[in-house]
């Protein structure tokens, strides 16, 4: 089924939703991200001749100068890409482990009953640099150096503030202001954030990216920044080393599916949760979800009871690979979801085991890029926090993440705390597949939704948009969308209007307003026949662009 033959009946009236713009359609290749700076980046790329892999690494080092809340070469990243040439879907686990020194008895002999959500104790190795290069050295066609460049001239030269990004900035940016680093590298005159508008340079960033285009990725990971890294991050009571810098590796992944409706959705395996969008998927596969109605009560009833469901399994069942007892494909199997399903009560919400705060907090960009040769990259990085642990070394315009935050202090669990263990991550970037008249797999969609725990209700809601009702892909990005937090609180953005949120009550839930830097920010690319469709959220400062 190709995009043409999905679009909304004539009569069909159109979603309630926050927008107005276009799909952007183009014949040879699209980027989509969440600050139009990196669009452009990465677009530039693409009419150069590079691929979409040179494009989508380009745009996320100009997102950590452009939107450095929300991740960067501090953090961690994740990537899903459709390789045109071998015909296959790759992934790459680019997210470091916990320090060698952390260990939950440390943590408890400092009094914490929990896990840290920011500062020097909350850090883990960041895995996004070493991402970024290995993306290119095995399917790019530039350098990292050459990657790099678009970022270090914005951040030398500076550029004028996003509304949205200011927004966030002056929100989660509270964190710098305990630390020296983050004062002097975030915060204009070490005492105010920009505003809308306002021209913002970072030269302590393009000075550590010129480092690491002349010296290589060993200068962070083992070399002299890293040592810089490491000893500030112990001078403050953190657990992570030179030793521990050096040790890190991405790691290639076979992703996770399941089919609906003739497509297949794909994530990537733990240490994340893409692993609960494809079982809220296989919940609601028998449920004659487009009878229901778009955004009714019932519809919303079942995907929220859905996720709840879901994300029970999460906190049980999910962490670093290496200590999971119960795999992935146990929880995805016909038996288990059978007894998942048993569980949805249709008429009444019901409280259902949650992940703590920690699991579920996140501040992440996504972004996707396609070329002309049919490569597709779906790509996400984060901080987790906004601007991380807080954390910024100094002179080198970095922002460390907290992702110990995802850690929990439970014993027992595999996502208990301890030495050289990946946490449970948030960010999940997605890629969905089709059947040609062969019966063979191809690329259909690029896509992913920001926002910490709101990721997989995200995935679901915008594939189910598109496959049940039939909107074109901008509309499935405007859609109005809830995020369920925990127990019965769930929230509706304000399209989805008074009926159905007294219904929801009378069901048993709690309902509230959902702001729209609440509700996530997306970003998709769909593959034509010929060319390809791409659009942007609206609840972000973004853009899709193509050429």
């Amino acid at each position: 089924m190709f995009l043409s033959q999905i679009k909304p009946a004539a009569a069909q009236p159109k979603a309630p939703s926050l927008a107005g713009r276009s799909t952007v359609y183009v014949p040879n290749g699209a980027v989509a991200t969440s600050q139009p700076l990196a669009t452009a980046a990465g677009l530039a790329v693409l009419q150069r001749g590079g691929n979409a892999v040179d494009a989508a690494v380009t745009a996320a080092a100009v997102l950590n100068v452009v939107e450095p809340m929300m991740t960067g070469a501090g953090g961690d990243l994740f990537a899903l890409m459709w390789l045109a040439g071998e015909q296959r879907l790759v992934g790459l686990n680019g997210s470091g482990r916990s320090g060698s020194l952390l260990t939950r008895e440390a943590l408890v002999k400092r009094g914490r009953t929990t896990m840290p959500t920011s500062g020097a104790e909350s850090i883990t190795v960041p895995g996004a640099l070493a991402g970024w290069h290995d993306l290119l050295a095995a399917h790019g066609t530039i350098s990292l150096a050459d990657a790099l460049a678009p970022a270090i001239a914005l951040a030398e030269n500076g550029f004028p503030l996003t509304p949205v990004i200011a927004g966030d900035w002056a929100t989660t940016g509270e964190v710098l202001e305990t630390d020296e680093g983050g004062r002097a590298t975030y915060l204009i005159d070490g005492s105010r954030f920009p505003a809308t508008g306002e021209w913002v340079t970072n030269p302590d960033l393009a000075a550590t990216f010129r480092l690491v285009s002349r010296e290589g990725i060993g200068v962070f990971y083992g070399g002299t920044l890293g040592k810089r890294v490491a000893e500030r991050v112990q001078q403050l009571g953190g657990f992570i080393t030179l030793d521990d810098l050096a040790a890190h590796r991405s790691e290639w992944v076979v992703p996770i599916s399941v089919g609906f409706k003739g497509y297949r959705l794909y994530e990537l395996p733990p240490n994340g949760q893409g692993i609960a969008a494809l079982e809220m998927l296989r919940i609601l596969e028998p449920y004659d979800l487009k009878g229901m109605g778009h955004n009714s009560p019932a519809y919303l009833h079942h995907l929220i009871e859905a996720k709840k469901l879901a994300f029970a399994d999460l906190e049980r069942f999910v962490g670093d690979p290496a200590t999971m007892t119960t795999p992935a494909a146990h929880l995805l199997s016909d038996p288990f979801i059978a007894e998942r399903r048993l569980k949805l009560n249709a008429r009444r919400a019901t409280e259902r085991p949650e992940p703590g705060p920690a699991l579920t907090r996140s501040e992440t960009i996504y972004l996707t890029a396609a070329d002309k040769q049919g490569n597709m990259v779906s790509l996400i990085n984060s901080l987790a926090g906004g601007f991380g642990s807080g954390v910024v070394v100094p002179g080198t315009g970095l922002a460390l993440q907290n992702r110990g935050a995802g850690f929990t202090m439970t014993q027992g669990l595999p996502n208990t705390v301890g030495p050289r263990k990946r946490p449970f991550h948030t960010i999940i970037p997605a890629f969905v597949t089709k059947r040609n008249a062969a019966g063979q797999e191809e690329p259909w969609m690029s896509y992913g939704v920001m926002g910490g725990a709101m990721q997989p209700q995200g995935h679901v809601q915008v594939l189910l948009n598109l496959l049940v009702f039939g909107m074109d892909l901008q509309e499935a990005l405007d859609a109005a969308r809830f995020r369920h937090s925990s127990g019965n609180k769930v929230a509706l953005e304000p399209p989805i209007g008074d009926f159905v949120r007294n219904e929801l009550t009378a069901m048993g839930h709690e309902v509230s307003v959902l702001p729209a830097n609440s509700a996530g920010g997306a970003q998709a690319i769909i593959r034509l026949p010929r060319g390809y469709a791409a659009a942007s959220d609206p609840r972000k400062d973004g853009m899709a662009a193509g050429h």
